[in-house]
């Protein structure tokens, strides 16, 4: 079973966002599912800056993107739209119970288990990096990422993806990972970051990215 290629799928992204953030919009994990099955669809660009309007609120409540729709449903949160579209397509994951359902945990993982406690070092990075409290704080949400990293990385051992066939759980967890990008924490951790660059380098992420980004270069703000 596959996705109808004549099927007319929108996406939600932003415009523009600053540096930090720039390959980093979590539309990037809808983009790569449908670059991995060659489907095409439209990006619904809007600015970053600005409210969203009630119109946007109804697909997407918290006026965040990514938000989708397919003509048949209309979704937001990039984990409920990564289970759609793979139900769509058994080269984002796999048909048996098992794989399934394995591959279903994996991706929550990502966003339960391991997300959480590295947007804490990103907050304390980016968007607190001159407040005391947050250096004071940083160490020990270092010794919390570092745990679950730790544990991911043994659950890795001898496989190149986390159920054995590359899946829309390894899209969730590589975009995951790639939240510390502008940290060396995944060095220390080798299997990891060769599982990282495994993701990265497929045809389908280079293609998502290089989506995601024209439009931030086509919107730069211009100095005044």
């Amino acid at each position: 079973m596959s996705i109808d290629p004549n099927t007319n799928i929108e996406i939600s992204a932003f415009k523009w966002v600053p540096d930090f953030a720039q390959g980093m919009v979590r539309d990037m994990r809808i983009r790569w599912a449908l670059e991995e099955i060659g489907q095409p669809y439209e990006a619904v660009l809007y600015d970053a800056t600005q409210p969203r309007d009630a119109d946007y609120r109804q697909w997407q409540p918290f006026g965040q993107v990514p938000a989708f729709d397919d003509g048949n449903v209309r979704l937001f949160e990039s984990g409920a739209i990564l289970l759609y579209l793979g139900e769509q397509d058994e080269r984002l994951m796999p048909r048996s119970p098992q794989a399934k359902w394995e591959t279903t945990t994996w991706l929550i993982a990502a966003l339960n288990s391991v997300e959480p406690m590295l947007m804490t070092i990103v907050m304390y990075d980016i968007f607190h990096r001159d407040k005391d409290w947050a250096t004071a704080a940083r160490p020990a949400a270092l010794e919390l990422a570092e745990a679950r990293l730790k544990s991911l990385s043994d659950a890795l051992a001898g496989k190149d993806w986390l159920t054995g066939q590359f899946s829309i759980a390894d899209i969730m967890m590589v975009t995951v990972l790639r939240n510390i990008k502008h940290t060396d924490i995944i060095n220390g951790f080798p299997k990891l970051a060769a599982y990282q660059k495994r993701g990265e380098e497929r045809p389908a992420f280079k293609r998502a990215m290089k989506a995601q980004m024209a439009p931030f270069a086509e919107h730069e703000p211009q100095p005044a």
